[in-house]
């Protein structure tokens, strides 16, 4: 009985951003390989020395400053995922606030920001991925403060409604919205206003940089 070789130890990014008012996510159409000229998640094996969240960081390829929410989303590791190879996959989830700090990179043939519940076939499982990503973020969104990954410093509360509406894909009613808001305490105002066609919209931040527990939806 032949012996059969090691599993080699990969890593998928799956990164969004709010653009346009619809929720996007970064992929990238791939060069060689059984799945060459495909869209898939930006990914690469990890290295000798190198940490899973190094290599995570890579692959989102920011802006030194910006600030990009990373966390890990899952381990795949299906026998048939890669044809070339025995590869497992550790996914993480990615979410910027600034597309234009994302870098591209050559090893791809295109990069592009495309509509998160609306992708194309990907290669290898990262249809799975992407859907593991969505409800991850979405599950989120009801208990803590992650939506402020994806806004920039201030905003106004109809664009963070638009947020949560975006990520959801659904509606939500104002004023149940706004009061679910105020009770949370998790914004404050910033003293500005957005000038704009119509009356002057107050803009806010929020209380803390760090994501916190809350109950919103």
């Amino acid at each position: 009985m032949a012996a059969r070789a090691h599993a080699l130890l990969a890593v998928d990014v799956v990164t969004f951003a709010l653009v346009n008012r619809r929720l996007r996510v970064r992929v990238v159409k791939i060069r060689r390989g059984p799945f060459a000229g495909s869209w898939a998640f930006p990914g690469g094996l990890v290295g000798a020395g190198e940490s899973l969240e190094d290599v995570a960081r890579r692959e989102v390829n920011a802006a030194p400053a910006v600030d990009v929410h990373l966390e890990q989303l899952g381990t795949f590791g299906d026998p048939d995922r890669d044809p070339s190879a025995r590869i497992v996959s550790t996914a993480y989830l990615a979410l910027t606030p600034d597309v234009a700090a994302i870098g591209a990179s050559e090893r791809y043939l295109a990069c592009d920001w495309q509509d998160a519940l609306r992708l194309p076939p990907l290669a290898y499982d990262h249809g799975v991925m992407a859907a593991a990503a969505i409800e991850r973020l979405r599950g989120k969104l009801g208990y803590t403060s992650i939506v402020r990954t994806l806004l920039p410093e201030e905003f106004t509360l109809s664009e963070l409604q638009l947020a949560y509406e975006v990520i959801l894909d659904r509606a939500l009613d104002r004023r149940n919205f706004r009061k679910k808001l105020d009770a949370t305490g998790m914004l404050v105002a910033s003293g500005k206003r957005r000038r704009g066609p119509h009356r002057p919209a107050e803009l806010y931040r929020f209380r803390e940089r760090r994501l916190v527990s809350v109950d919103v939806l």
